[in-house]
C-alpha cells in the first residue's frame, strides 16, 4: 500500500517544508533552545536530549508525514510540522505537532508554511477537510489557527493525560474545501502585505 500523502518538498519565499530527516537534528536543537520551548507545559516540544528519538518516532509513524520547517534566508531548520492522522479514504488530514523557534513565531514563516501545506492538501491531495488541534489553554496557538481562517469545531474535554499529569482539553479546528478559496486569498494577501 502506498503511503498517503507521499513525501513532498514545498518551497515559498520565506519558508520551505521538506521531509524530516536526522540531518535536521542539530538545527532543531538550536531552534528548541530559542525560547526553551520544551519547558512549555501545554505543548510537546522535545528537549535536546530527546530530539533524535522524536525525529525517528515521527519518521516511523504510518499515519504521519513529518516535515522540517526551513528558513529560506538561513537554510536552517527552525521547527517541525506534520500531516498527521491521515485518512486517505475520507480525504482528510490534520496539520499538527507544529513548533517553531521563538524568534520565528508570529512571523511570515508560519503563514507561508501553512499556506504551502494547505495548498498542497486541498489542491494536490484533494482533501475535503484539514484539521488543527491544540491545548485549550494554548492561547497563542489557538489565535494563530484562527488567523489562518480555521473555524472551531468544538472542544474535546478531558481528552488526553499529559506527561506532567494534567488533563488536556483539546480545541479542534478545521478548514473545509468550500472555505479554501477565501482562506487562500486571505493568507496570500497577508504574505504580500508583510513588511520585508
Amino acid at each position: 500500500m502506498t503511503k498517503w500523502p507521499a513525501p513532498v518538498s514545498l518551497s515559498g519565499t520565506y519558508a520551505s517544508v521538506v521531509p524530516l530527516s536526522p540531518d535536521h537534528h542539530d538545527d532543531l536543537i538550536e531552534a528548541e533552545a530559542d525560547g526553551n520551548l520544551h519547558d512549555l507545559w501545554y505543548t510537546s516540544v522535545p528537549a535536546a536530549a530527546e530530539m533524535a528519538q522524536e525525529i525517528d518516532r515521527r519518521i516511523g509513524l504510518s499515519n504521519m508525514q513529518p516535515f522540517a520547517i526551513v528558513d529560506n534566508a538561513s537554510g536552517k531548520a527552525i521547527g517541525m510540522t506534520t500531516y498527521m492522522n491521515t485518512d486517505p479514504a475520507n480525504k482528510r488530514l490534520e496539520i499538527g505537532s507544529t513548533w517553531y523557534r521563538k524568534s520565528a513565531q508570529r512571523s511570515p514563516l508560519n503563514t507561508e508554511c501553512k499556506l504551502l501545506l494547505l495548498t498542497h492538501a486541498f489542491e494536490e491531495l484533494g482533501c475535503i477537510g484539514v484539521e488543527f488541534r491544540t491545548h485549550f489553554m494554548n492561547v497563542q496557538s489557538r489565535r494563530a489557527i484562527e488567523r489562518l481562517g480555521a473555524k472551531l469545531d468544538g472542544v474535546l474535554r478531558a481528552h488526553m493525560i499529559l506527561p506532567n499529569g494534567t488533563v488536556r482539553d483539546t480545541a479542534v479546528y478545521s478548514i473545509i474545501a468550500a472555505e479554501w478559496p477565501a482562506v487562500k486569498a486571505n493568507l496570500s494577501w497577508r504574505l504580500q502585505n508583510t513588511p520585508r
